[in-house]
Parts: structure tokens; C-alpha cells; sequence
């Protein structure tokens, strides 16, 4: 999946029930995360700590959906492991993908790699550890796949939601580490009156980079 392509629509059994993916998104913004089987130390952990920021996510307008490959019982009994482990229940849909249907819609498995999860092991489907931003057009807005090894990191999600939230509703960009209060950077297709007029003062180290305060703020 490149940004900007239409994330694709599916329908899937998850723990709260059959879900069209597009019309359980609505007009929110989601985050589609997915696993390369139940029951795997890194995932539990990542589980409950996205359970954990559940209010975060929506207070930005954010749906948060997980994937596995293995099917919806086991996903029901790994809740329980998570919520043991973590303290934090899982009440976001966890889907379920025993055909591996949605994996390989969205890229993470091959077409060869067959159609059923019995039989294989985390690393079999090592790919599947990607984490994919869609807005309310239900385009990609961003995507980041990691290694089974290395625990993903939901607040660098939310700050990254925070920024596309800003720069769409706005002419700016958000320089290098940014966060909520800091300086934006003026988008290079505003003018400098048109800058002046709609921004106020702003600093101008170079020519092509222009710092202003972030709107609203």
C-alpha cells in the first residue's frame, strides 16, 4: 500500500461482530494494525498498551481496529491474556483472517502463501506486523511495518495523526520531531504575503523555509 492509494474494503469477522471496513470507518480517521499470530509476546504487549490509549485515539477522531491471522475464538481468548498482562481490556475489534484474505489484500503476505493460518508459526508471517493510517477520504495516510522483535510505538502514531490532522486543515508541515504546540513550517506553495496575511510574523531562516507558530495554538 502507497499513500494516498484507497485503502481496500473488506468484510471480516472480528470480536465485535462482521464489519465492512469502510462503513465501520464512517467519517472517523482509523488505525489498522496487524499481528503474525495470537498469542505472541510482543503483540500482547502492544495490544493493551493501544487498549490503554483508546481515549486518545478518540479524541482525535481516530478508529482503532486490530488484525490477526488466526480466527475470532482465539482472538477472544487472547483478550483475557492481554487485559492479565497489561491491565488494559481490549475493546477495539480484533479481526479475524484464517484465509489470510486481508493480509494479502493489504500487502503483507504473498499470493502463494496460501489460504488458511493452520499450521503456520509467527514467522511465516513475519510481514504481517505493519500499521496502516486511513482518513475519512479512506485513503492510506500512512504506513510502517516492523520487525517481530521490536514492540511498535503507538504514541509516535498518535503524533503522527496529530500532524496529518494539522497540515490538512492548514498550510503548513511539521518540521523533525514535531509536537502538539511547537512551530510548523509555512508550505512552500504560500506566498510570503499571503503568509504575512494569513500567519502573522514568521521566522525565515533560508529562503525555502519559513517557521511560524501552529495555528490554534
Amino acid at each position: 500500500m502507497r499513500i494516498n492509494d484507497e485503502a481496500p474494503n473488506f468484510t471480516a469477522d472480528t470480536t465485535a461482530g462482521e464489519i465492512t471496513f469502510h462503513d465501520w470507518l464512517g467519517d472517523s480517521w482509523g488505525v489498522l494494525f496487524s499481528h503474525p499470530k495470537d498469542f505472541t509476546p510482543v503483540c500482547t504487549t502492544e495490544l493493551g498498551y493501544m487498549a490503554g490509549l483508546a481515549g486518545e485515539f478518540q479524541a482525535r477522531n481516530c478508529k482503532i481496529i486490530g488484525i490477526s491471522v488466526d480466527p475470532v475464538d482465539n482472538h477472544h481468548k487472547w483478550k483475557q491474556d492481554i487485559k492479565d498482562v497489561t491491565g488494559n481490556a481490549v475493546d477495539y475489534p480484533l479481526i479475524g483472517d484464517p484465509e489470510l484474505k486481508v493480509a494479502k489484500l493489504y500487502g503483507m503476505l504473498p499470493a502463494e502463501a496460501g489460504d488458511s493460518s493452520d499450521g503456520r508459526t509467527p514467522a511465516d508471517n513475519a510481514t504481517v506486523r505493519s500499521v496502516f493510517v486511513v482518513g475519512p477520504d479512506k485513503k492510506i495516510k500512512l504506513s510502517l511495518t516492523y520487525p517481530m522483535t521490536t514492540g511498535r510505538n503507538f504514541d509516535e502514531i498518535l503524533r503522527v495523526i496529530d500532524s496529518m490532522q494539522l497540515t490538512a486543515a492548514h498550510k503548513v508541515a511539521t518540521p523533525a520531531q514535531w509536537k502538539q504546540g511547537d512551530k510548523v513550517i509555512i508550505t512552500p506553495a504560500v506566498s510570503d504575503d499571503e503568509a504575512k496575511e494569513t500567519f502573522g510574523s514568521y521566522e525565515q531562516p533560508k529562503p525555502y523555509l519559513r517557521f511560524t507558530k501552529q495555528p490554534g495554538t
